[in-house]
């Protein structure tokens, strides 16, 4: 989930930091949440699978050098997590700048508590909204932006991590192929997009295995929480969060109501008679469905599709002995996600975009009512990316950057005033050439008068002035369409880059075009490099210029 920076949030940050853990602008609580992390071991059947599932993602001495961190003994660790849903290809960029985000948020945490943070990327495996993460949308300099979408699944409700890449990708790699073949660095990161995206390949694998070989000498690691240890672990916040039904959503909704109040907006939906699971009524390969609490018990309402269910009802008592038996029959909503996160890991912070932002707002009362400790919440760093065309274009225009995220008509109603040629905005058609005509009117009349023999040829100069006049204007008139014509070409061109679809570049388009321009490892050290000068725990709003 991840949606344009609330204008609320972004005026009022400040005042939205105290519906949060704590500011993370501020040094003294970013040194308290890092050393109240390190105080809180991860249990060794976690480490365990940690260790499992890295060492599975390919060789990376830091990575390695991490796990043994987590292992030591000595324990006096803390990390920073980001996570997001598995798109296609790492989805939209912001998924790439929400890692890098990560890493340089723990390397300059580590310096400044003395506490050794880690970087850890949650992979949304539990969601079950395949539409949202099916396709990808690539830049191309040349035509229109190219979609590339894996075909549709049959099954419906089922997590991401119980579907695999099927044929289709093939020939979508093939359209990307195709597509981007002719910049310099196209070929060796499509050939690496192979390796990792194949048919029969978990989407889960795909994804975790490119972002891993991206940040391998970063050392990022990596948990998949749908695993049956995870789940186990989960176990108790959940036998907490079906019993504590009630109390719970009172005090979200009371907390839904001082957001409001305070003229921010709820991005999650509390609904009194919701649980804040997700079950899977057939087992955990199945779909799931959210509890509908109702006569003390839990109702799933009748379902539809390609495989309907019957209206099942379950007591609390069932729905507890199926948690004891099989954890992994549940999973979490995006509220209760985070605590889960924070009640199995050492979690100092925690890098989230927007939409994250708001709904972090609504969860101290749930934090507090489960009784796990809170993390400080850190908004990923923003970055625009621009290419040699872009940037003469805006040479052109005289507009920076940041100018381009604004309506076409905002920005053609500006031209006028800003670009070079003309120094003043045009006269209007109608007006001048009654004032021309009026003008030579007047003097015409004055020498019909003196003189009646000219009469006329006062008459005929007077006809052929307003041909010639007419003829004029119609020349002008052209050339400001041309002008126009230019200047809307060169906007169309802007905002297809920068603004398509009338939204910020990254969140839209996918890696492809800018590894294959750059380079995959040059363009990652573009993003940390950025985040190495300017400290990611700055006043982060702002975008960051990203030159191609």
């Amino acid at each position: 989930m991840d949606v344009a920076f609330s204008s609320a949030f972004l005026a009022r940050s400040a005042e939205a930091a105290g519906f949060l853990a704590g500011d993370f602008r501020d040094p003294a609580a970013r040194l308290i949440s890092a050393l109240r992390a390190a105080q809180r071991p991860i249990d060794p059947r976690l480490l365990a699978e940690l260790r499992t599932q890295n060492e599975a993602l390919g060789p990376s001495s830091a990575r390695k050098a991490h796990l043994e961190a987590l292992a030591s003994p000595s324990g006096g660790y803390a990390l920073v997590v980001t996570g997001q849903q598995l798109g296609l290809l790492l989805g939209p960029l912001y998924t790439i700048y929400k890692a890098a985000t990560a890493i340089a948020a723990a390397h300059q945490l580590s310096q400044e508590s003395g506490v050794r943070c880690l970087p850890l990327f949650w992979l949304q495996t539990e969601d079950h909204d395949f539409a949202e993460i099916d396709h990808c949308v690539v830049y191309r300099p040349q035509d229109s932006p190219l979609t590339l979408q894996l075909a549709p699944r049959p099954e419906s409700r089922i997590s991401v991590e119980h579907l695999c890449l099927g044929p289709e990708i093939e020939t979508q790699l093939s359209l990307l192929r195709e597509a981007l073949s002719e910049l310099p660095h196209a070929i060796p990161f499509l050939d690496q997009l192979t390796q990792h995206y194949r048919a029969g390949v978990s989407l889960v694998s795909a994804f975790s295995g490119l972002l891993a070989a991206i940040f391998s000498d970063e050392g990022l690691l990596f948990l998949d929480p749908r695993q049956p240890i995870v789940a186990e672990l989960a176990s108790p916040l959940y036998r907490r969060s079906l019993m504590m039904h009630r109390e719970i959503n009172t005090a979200m909704l009371t907390r839904t109501d001082a957001l409001r109040a305070k003229g921010f907006a709820a991005q999650v939906r509390v609904r009194p008679d919701t649980s804040l699971l997700f079950f899977h009524p057939t087992g955990p390969t199945g779909p799931r469905y959210r509890l509908i609490h109702h006569d003390n018990g839990w109702l799933l309402p009748p379902q539809t599709g390609r495989d309907p269910l019957p209206e099942l009802r379950y007591s609390e008592a069932d729905l507890l002995t199926i948690l004891d038996r099989e954890p992994l029959r549940f999973g979490t909503s995006a509220l209760l996600r985070p605590l889960v996160q924070d009640s199995l890991l050492p979690t100092a912070m925690y890098v989230g975009g927007p939409g994250e932002l708001n709904y972090f707002a609504q969860l101290a009362p749930l934090y507090e009512q489960l009784s796990v400790p809170p993390c400080l919440f850190l908004p990923r760093a923003r970055f625009r990316c621009t290419d040699d065309a872009c940037r003469s274009l805006l040479r052109k225009l005289a507009f920076p950057a940041a100018q381009i995220e604004a309506s076409r008509t905002a920005l053609l109603d500006q031209i006028p005033r800003i670009a070079p040629e003309p120094q003043s905005a045009p006269p209007n058609l109608s007006t001048l050439r009654q004032k021309i005509l009026a003008d030579a009117e007047t003097q015409l009349t004055t020498l019909a008068a003196q003189e009646k023999s000219l009469t006329d040829a006062v008459e005929r100069t007077r006809r052929s002035l307003r041909i010639n006049v007419d003829r004029l204007i119609g020349k002008y008139q052209r050339r400001l369409h041309e002008r126009d014509r230019v200047h809307s070409d060169r906007i169309d061109r802007l905002q297809t880059l920068l603004f398509p679809d009338g939204v910020p570049q990254e969140r839209v388009y996918s890696l492809p075009y800018f590894a294959s321009r750059v380079g995959l490892l040059p363009f990652k050290e573009l993003v940390l490099h950025s985040l190495r000068e300017q400290s990611p725990f700055s006043e982060i709003y702002a975008v960051r210029e990203l030159e191609l």
